[in-house]
């Protein structure tokens, strides 16, 4: 039976996979705001006048898009005033069950390495299926447990 946490990596990792081709799409060189400031025909100044702010402040904030150093509030009154709507979604690049079950073998490694370090001193070494069964059996309790990602730093 899969735990409530599995469940909700499957229903998650369904969301997502309709969501990864839009981490595909590229953001144009000028960024999205004007972009389509562009295409709709759109001066600064309309678009100013649209979100409340000086014409003066768009170069600044299609260059903040640019530069990625806009504020996501920002961006969102941009895109209400260009008649959008933002969307914001972290999209992983692999299935959450894929990335879990992955640093679960890697902490389960490290772990019955370590053991197997002590058997080799004590001259009780186990073969090498003996140690990937355990690295498998201990993934797999890993990866249900709080503290998977303890210690790990993100790449």
């Amino acid at each position: 039976m899969k735990s409530t946490r599995a469940i909700a990596r499957d229903r998650l990792d369904d969301r997502f996979s309709r969501l990864r081709p839009l981490a595909e799409l590229a953001r144009p060189h000028t960024g999205w705001i004007r972009a389509l400031r562009d295409a709709l025909g759109m001066s600064g100044a309309d678009l100013a006048r649209r979100m409340g702010v000086s014409q003066q402040r768009i170069p600044a904030i299609e260059r903040g898009e640019q530069n990625m150093a806009i504020k996501l509030d920002t961006m969102l009154r941009a895109a209400d005033a260009l008649d959008c709507t933002l969307v914001y979604a972290l999209i992983p690049r692999s299935s959450l069950n894929d990335m879990v079950t992955a640093q679960a073998q890697r902490k389960a490694t490290v772990q019955v390495r370590r053991v197997t370090q002590h058997s080799r001193l004590e001259d009780q070494q186990p073969t090498p299926d003996d140690i990937a069964a355990q690295i498998d059996d201990l993934a797999a309790d890993l990866a249900e447990r709080r503290g998977l990602w303890s210690g790990d730093r993100a790449r």
